[in-house]
């Protein structure tokens, strides 16, 4: 207040009027809530920084890695067999070799001694192994060179593609087994893929289930830098795949995935950008591939999770992007909704989706008939049980 008359008869009158009063507050309030949104965004941005150097390192590390496996891939063309699960599992060992080397173990106990030997002994041995190779390879090429004077080049080319196709189907039934148990036949299932990677690196079915078996790696991996290899990997493994094999609507389905896996320590900024391009692939699966309910259930994912973009979020697209994207939760609903109409009882995330979105349109009465229906369901997924613990909090919530 100011006087509007001096002395000790001074009137005091308002600056502003109530209404005003209350409208400077409201914006004060509005100014506050995007400063404490920039500051969260701040710290995003400080976290990506830290993570950067060790994802610098971890990429290294995993190219080093995998110079290392080439290297042995070449001394060591035919895989030796193991006692553990996983080397017991490999296709490629079964139907490449024939029968089992029964050297093995004394060739495994050599190479352990030789360990321990000095290194005049270790370049001997070299030596040796390098020139049995070569006496080995001449030994192969006259046996295969008089096998081919028996059979028609035609017939040869026919034996070996049946016997590949072969081994693949056994493999890939293998692999889809292993990729639907618990976290422990995942990872030989990862194991598996990867040893039969250098016989079937050409094959379009095996590459996107190696990649598949790269997202459930990165699944049940703790480690956050892991988790970023594992996605990193299997997204690069199906790039190469897609310049081959646009037309396979598993491959975009699992580019999406892998896209959506290595964004979630990202920055708003990328987060966004990444989203348009898993909408790009999961349209692309869709349109190949229209009774596939885990696309629609993926599409309906992203729905939702746009109908619920904060102020912040979609205040940075629409200065990104020309048309930042757009989706409501009925949008998601239909989808979830065809999901269910495809293959009912498809997952139990699924379901707590349906209940969330009918939540969150007003209609309570349907949401809880789905809840019902979804606690029906088992936990099979590490989702599934994050879906569960949302169940029980929404019932909390009711009986409030």
């Amino acid at each position: 207040p100011v006087p509007v008359e001096g002395g000790d008869g001074a009137v005091y009158t308002p600056l502003l009027t109530h209404d005003g009063q209350v409208d400077v507050l409201e914006r004060l309030d509005f100014v506050l809530r995007n400063i404490s949104e920039l500051r969260k965004e701040v710290e995003e941005l400080r976290n990506s920084l830290q993570h950067l150097a060790a994802e610098i390192v971890g990429e290294l590390r995993s190219h080093l890695e995998e110079a290392q496996k080439v290297t042995r891939r070449r001394r060591f063309p035919f895989a030796r067999e193991r006692s553990d699960s996983t080397g017991s599992s490999s296709i490629y060992f079964t139907a490449g070799s024939g029968t089992a080397n029964t050297d093995d173990g004394e060739s495994e106990g050599g190479y352990t001694t030789a360990n321990a030997e000095s290194d005049y002994d270790r370049e001997s041995e070299r030596e040796s192994e390098e020139g049995e190779d070569e006496v080995s390879c001449e030994t192969v090429r006259t046996v295969r060179r008089d096998s081919l004077d028996l059979v028609n080049e035609d017939e040869t080319h026919l034996i070996y593609d049946s016997s590949l196709e072969e081994g693949l189907g056994q493999l890939l039934q293998q692999a889809d087994r292993l990729h639907d148990g618990d976290e422990q036949e995942k990872r030989e299932g990862f194991q598996l893929l990867l040893n039969n990677k250098l016989a079937y690196a050409d094959q379009k079915d095996f590459l996107w289930r190696l990649a598949r078996a790269h997202s459930d790696m990165c699944e049940i991996t703790e480690d956050p830098d892991e988790r970023r290899s594992y996605a990193a990997d299997g997204k690069e493994e199906l790039e190469i795949a897609l310049k081959k094999w646009d037309q396979s609507a598993e491959c975009h389905q699992w580019y999406a995935i892998l896209c959506g896996q290595l964004s979630e320590r990202e920055s708003i900024q990328k987060r966004i950008q990444t989203g348009y391009i898993f909408k790009e692939h999961i349209d692309k699966a869709i349109e190949l591939k229209p009774e596939d309910p885990k696309s629609y259930y993926l599409l309906g994912r992203w729905c939702y999770q746009v109908s619920h973009l904060g102020w912040l979020e979609k205040k940075t697209a629409s200065a990104l992007f020309e048309a930042p994207p757009t989706a409501t939760v009925q949008d998601a609903l239909q989808n979830f909704l065809r999901v269910e109409e495809l293959s009912p009882g498809f997952s139990k995330a699924g379901r707590v989706y349906i209940a969330k979105c009918y939540r969150d349109l007003g209609n309570n009465s349907a949401a809880v008939l789905w809840m019902n229906l979804a606690s029906e369901l088992p936990v099979n997924t590490k989702e599934d049980a994050e879906s569960e613990r949302e169940l029980e909090e929404m019932r909390l919530v009711w009986q409030e």
